[in-house]
């Protein structure tokens, strides 16, 4: 009787355990879940019901209605395009160039010794330890009509030319803010990689150009994938730098927000642009994700 009731027991405890096994990453990652709820999901989905909220110039938002005026009116006026493509294609020029600084940077990184590597390690992250206004103030300082920059320039009879306020001072304070975040993900990939594997190839007489383009390349293409997503998902929400840099006139989508709620205060439109900005961001990081991935897969298979 004790023997048959063990056995009939075992199985039940058994399957109880497999089930509080599974359960308890839940339970132990609800406090994230929850948090993330709160923070972020709950906001955005406040957001998409004001997008749909009608606005009176006189009364505000007008809450409880629903109208698709602000999405009209942001797909189908030019003006919006024109900083669409503007915000876009600066942030798809940021993270072109930080790949090609910013790749040979970090296998530079790699390749030195201790306490070198140390020592640039922390020139490569002393940006993100200042305040990108107070970057940006620099850079409007460098990049004036009596700046370091024209300065230098004059000296050797040339220029002075005009560098504030334009799409050329975004880029260069952009890719100085957004370096670090494409370094440090290819540096991560590069550790992961044998150097006997390059070592191999070197003596089978393949040249250092075919070895870094067939084994270093393919290998820290999942770094530079996460790096660019990151660089270019950055600059196209970046705010301080185009609104200091860029000036009044030269508008990109954040400063445009920034108008709508604070100036016009149009909170419905603003929030219409915003998540029209999520959109597209989406779309072209998903897209670029899943381009890069096939060429990967392609390199390696």
């Amino acid at each position: 009787m004790s023997a048959a009731s063990t056995t009939s027991v075992a199985p039940s405890s058994v399957a109880q355990k497999a089930i509080s096994n599974r359960s308890l990453p839940w339970f132990m990652s609800a406090p994230a879940i929850l948090l993330c709820s709160v923070m972020l999901l709950v906001p955005l989905l406040l957001t998409v019901l004001l997008s749909f909220n009608a606005f009176d110039a006189d009364t505000g938002p007008k809450a409880g209605t629903f109208t698709l005026e602000h999405y009209r009116a942001v797909l189908t006026d030019p003006y919006y395009y024109e900083i669409f493509w503007r915000t876009f294609w600066i942030s798809g020029l940021v993270t072109l160039i930080c790949i090609v600084i910013g790749t040979p940077e970090a296998y530079i990184l790699n390749r030195m010794r201790k306490p070198w590597r140390s020592i640039m390690l922390l020139v490569v992250l002393a940006p993100l330890m200042i305040s990108v206004v107070v970057r940006a103030f620099g850079w409007s300082m460098l990049l004036g009509p009596e700046g370091l920059v024209n300065g230098a320039l004059s000296a050797f009879g040339i220029g002075p030319f005009k560098m504030l306020y334009t799409e050329t001072a975004i880029v260069i304070a952009l890719v100085h803010v957004m370096l670090p975040f494409m370094v440090i993900p290819v540096w991560t990939s590069l550790q992961k990689i044998d150097p006997g594997v390059v070592n191999a190839a070197l003596s089978l007489n393949a040249s250092p150009t075919t070895a870094l383009r067939r084994i270093v390349l393919p290998q820290i293409m999942p770094g530079m994938l996460s790096g660019s997503l990151i660089v270019f998902g950055l600059s196209a929400s970046s705010f301080a730098i185009p609104g200091l840099l860029g000036g009044r006139r030269l508008k990109m989508m954040a400063t445009l927000i920034y108008d709508e709620y604070l100036h016009e205060l149009n909170w419905p439109l603003g929030a219409a642009i915003a998540l029209l900005l999520l959109l597209a961001n989406l779309a072209i990081m998903l897209g670029w994700n899943r381009m890069i991935e096939l060429r990967y897969k392609k390199a390696l298979g």
